[in-house]
């Protein structure tokens, strides 16, 4: 599984370690990822998904899934998190 969150894209970074002595080491620094449950109001069920602490305050902050994603760009999301963005434009334009 890789190391990406799925909203907002975030992956590793790479970087040195530096001792007192400058001394210089590889390091990755790895995005702190969770495995959560997000609930959709437009599609009324909850929608599983790998998301960085930061993607998840990002979403409380908009106010839900459903308009942090009409607000984003679609380069910044993952294939399966396109097409429950294209699932929940087409539920919201279509007359209930």
């Amino acid at each position: 599984m890789s190391r990406i969150c799925e909203l907002t894209g975030k992956t590793r970074l790479v970087g040195n370690n530096v001792s007192h002595a400058k001394n210089r080491t590889k390091k990755t620094f790895l995005p702190n990822l969770q495995n959560v449950t997000l609930l959709s109001d437009t599609l009324g069920k909850g929608v599983k998904l790998r998301v960085s602490t930061h993607g998840l305050r990002s979403v409380e902050h908009v106010g839900g899934l459903d308009n942090w994603l009409l607000k984003t760009k679609d380069d910044k999301l993952s294939l399966r998190v396109k097409r429950l963005k294209k699932e929940i434009v087409k539920k919201q334009v279509a007359p209930a």
